[in-house]
């Protein structure tokens, strides 16, 4: 997906809402657990409910790695029901030696039909450009994520006392892409931050996990980080998908995600 067709599904629709398919089979309702796929049953009531109030899908693959190869199938099977209209991002956090990550790319970007992956920078420039080499598709790089190890490293001073470290793999990385195939992930609860992430990256997209279960406020983000070409994915998971563990929990997911969608739209106006 290009990035003009992306900032048309988002006028159109009036949202920038991404829907995460963080699909803990732990956590899905207990009636599903007898049918062949109990993930992708619980998938496809998701997406079937919230699909008119998002843009964006993206996958979690921990939790489907972690089921082996009946993971893998309940992601492919996902990834392929969710269409073209929307942008599909797995969320896999890869990023490795040149030739290895060529592999990781081949495999989502090539096999799969994902429009995007995340990617860590952590390597350097030769661990990122391979997500860069197909049309249509995008490296979403780490940029400041909310996880409080954080300020481990991401949020530490540099000795030259040119800003943090997470600033400096921002500008460095926006040298290696262009607006239109490079995202960053940036932590809804660091909201504080927009502010000074728009200088340094004003016309990139940001996907921005953490709205809803971890706290961070969809008011505070938009009011910092929407740009001309709106420019942000918002991002939740647990706070729609698991809405409700009943009967009900895909009609539940429909109405979280419309709520979210409604209040986009004011921020949208």
């Amino acid at each position: 997906m290009t990035l003009e067709q992306l900032v048309e599904q988002i006028k159109s629709k009036r949202t920038y809402l991404c829907v995460g398919l963080d699909s803990d089979i732990q956590k899905i309702p207990k009636h599903l657990m007898d049918d062949e796929d109990p993930v992708f049953a619980f998938n496809k009531a998701i997406i079937d409910a919230t699909l008119p109030y998002c843009v964006a899908y993206k996958i979690n693959t921990a939790f489907y790695e972690s089921r082996g190869l009946n993971g893998w199938a309940s992601l492919e099977k996902t990834i392929r029901y969710i269409p073209a209209t929307h942008f599909r991002i797995a969320d896999a956090k890869r990023g490795d030696i040149g030739n290895t990550s060529s592999q990781y790319a081949i495999a989502f970007l090539q096999h799969l039909p994902f429009d995007a992956i995340t990617v860590a920078p952590y390597m350097g420039e030769d661990s990122v450009k391979p997500f860069l080499q197909f049309e249509g598709k995008w490296a979403i790089v780490l940029g400041l994520t909310s996880n409080p190890g954080a300020r481990d490293f991401e949020l530490n001073e540099l000795a030259d006392g040119n800003g943090r470290l997470y600033e400096k793999v921002i500008r460095t990385v926006t040298g290696w892409g262009t607006i239109h195939n490079t995202m960053f992930v940036v932590g809804a609860t660091r909201a504080e931050e927009f502010t000074n992430l728009r200088r340094i990256v004003p016309h990139h997209f940001f996907l921005v996990p953490g709205v809803g279960a971890q706290g961070g406020s969809l008011k505070d983000i938009s009011e910092k980080a929407i740009n001309e070409h709106v420019g942000i994915l918002v991002n939740s998971s647990r706070d729609i998908i698991f809405a409700s563990s009943g009967t009900d929990f895909s009609i539940a997911a429909g109405e979280k995600a419309q709520s979210y969608a409604v209040e986009m739209a004011d921020y949208l106006k």
